[in-house]
């Protein structure tokens, strides 16, 4: 692909039309098929036919959706798309939300308005002061977070060395009150997670807010995927308590299937997400009663992206959105079930929303662990240059395994039946 693409900077310009036709040629090979109905490495989605327009229509209108000056129809849109949000994932009514490229930058977001709030109630003024002298934040991590978590962290200025990490714990209310009590006058975040990226789990929420309400901590949710599990009555039950935590992070570009980037913060604590975030300049009018995204999220200058979520949600609708989860989880629960019944497939974990694992046993019976790894690995590199579906390894609990992720809208039950095909021809013939 670089050696395509690598030209000597051009002295003249081209046609439009050319450069275009260039490009697409170029990229021919290296075009990633995420979005389709087999695809089942990473929790992508697809994209919707109206949100994909409505990406279009954004570049074409080429709105700064920094402040509703420069776009009212992207602000009142934003708005607009964050009372859906909250209302589709159950979160309260009167929080503050921001829309962002991602769950990185929702993070980020976040644990800006919780490190605002708890060096507050220091009596420190980080906005102001920045973290030179300041107390220092305590992270309390209850499970296996997303590295996403930690970049934020870094972002911040906390840092990961401020990790307690209680991974394996499944935060039992024990455990956590031991290390809670540990610091008592510690600023404290505790992170949370809504779908663990393996195998869908998620925190007992309930118990996790209850104790660190106690002790004045701040609990984040990243619930890139597992978040949306509330907009399903099947599944509402997995994440049970969600809604009473801080601040909660999800991913657009995953279940609600808009293109890539969409991400969404949201924030119990609205006046220490402004303080958080908010800016001024003498040629910003500070007095219109517009919300104003500037205000609310890390980025000025932005595009337009809500325009995509909100024509997702409209042609989706409450019980399209639903339908979407429902679906989509028991797709994976039959791909990883059937995949189990071939012979060397060894499930792993079940799916407990829309992700699962398997590995691959060697033909000898006696193998070590390191033999079960390579025969996985094996398989997975021939079932990429079959082509028919495509999978990604991965390490958990100290073992490689396939992840099995289903997230597309464009999912079908033929889908699953061609992969597990597939993966019966790569077996037969190693």
């Amino acid at each position: 692909m670089i050696s395509r693409f690598r030209t000597p900077l051009p002295e003249q310009g081209a046609a439009a039309s050319e450069v275009i036709q260039q490009m697409v040629d170029k990229a021919r090979g290296g075009i990633m098929r995420t979005s389709g109905g087999r695809s089942f490495a990473w929790v992508i989605g697809g994209t919707l036919p109206a949100a994909l327009a409505a990406d279009w229509m954004t570049s074409v209108w080429d709105q700064n959706a920094a402040l509703s000056a420069c776009s009212p129809a992207a602000a009142a849109v934003e708005s607009v798309v964050g009372s859906w949000i909250k209302e589709l994932l159950g979160l309260p009514v009167d929080a503050s939300f921001a829309l962002v490229t991602g769950c990185q930058m929702a993070h980020f977001t976040c644990l800006a308005a919780a490190r605002h709030h708890l060096l507050a109630g220091k009596g420190w003024d980080v906005e102001r002061r920045g973290l030179q002298g300041a107390p220092n934040v305590r992270v309390i991590d209850v499970s296996a977070r997303h590295a996403s978590v930690d970049r934020a962290l870094r972002f911040l200025g906390i840092g990961t060395d401020a990790v307690v990490s209680m991974r394996g714990e499944r935060c039992s209310s024990s455990s956590l009150q031991t290390v809670l009590g540990s610091q008592p006058d510690a600023p404290t975040i505790v992170l949370t997670q809504a779908g663990d990226i393996h195998t869908g789990e998620s925190d007992a929420f309930e118990n996790v807010i209850l104790l660190a309400r106690q002790h004045g901590a701040w609990v984040h949710v990243d619930g890139a995927f597992g978040l949306w599990a509330q907009a399903s009555a099947r599944h509402r039950h997995r994440v049970a308590g969600v809604e009473g935590a801080d601040s909660w992070a999800t991913d657009g570009h995953k279940w609600l299937n808009v293109p890539f980037d969409s991400g969404y913060a949201i924030v119990a604590r609205s006046d220490a997400h402004r303080a958080s975030m908010s800016t001024k300049a003498t040629y910003i009018d500070s007095a219109t009663e517009m919300r104003e995204p500037l205000d609310w999220t890390p980025e000025w200058s932005r595009r337009a992206r809500a325009f995509s979520t909100y024509a997702a949600i409209q042609e989706l609708g409450r019980k399209g959105i639903e339908k979407q989860i429902d679906h989509s989880c028991q797709l994976a629960s039959a791909l990883v079930d059937r995949m189990g019944r071939l012979p060397r497939i060894e499930i792993v974990s079940s799916p407990v929303l829309n992700q699962g694992l398997i590995r691959v046993k060697p033909s000898n019976a006696n193998a070590n662990q390191e033999e079960h790894d390579s025969a996985t690995l094996r398989v997975v590199e021939h079932l990429s240059q079959q082509g028919e579906s495509f999978f990604q390894p991965s390490r958990w609990n100290d073992r490689t395994v396939i992840r099995v992720s289903v997230c597309s809208w464009q999912t079908t039950e033929d889908d699953i039946q061609r992969a597990v095909v597939a993966m019966e021809q790569v077996l037969r013939g190693e």
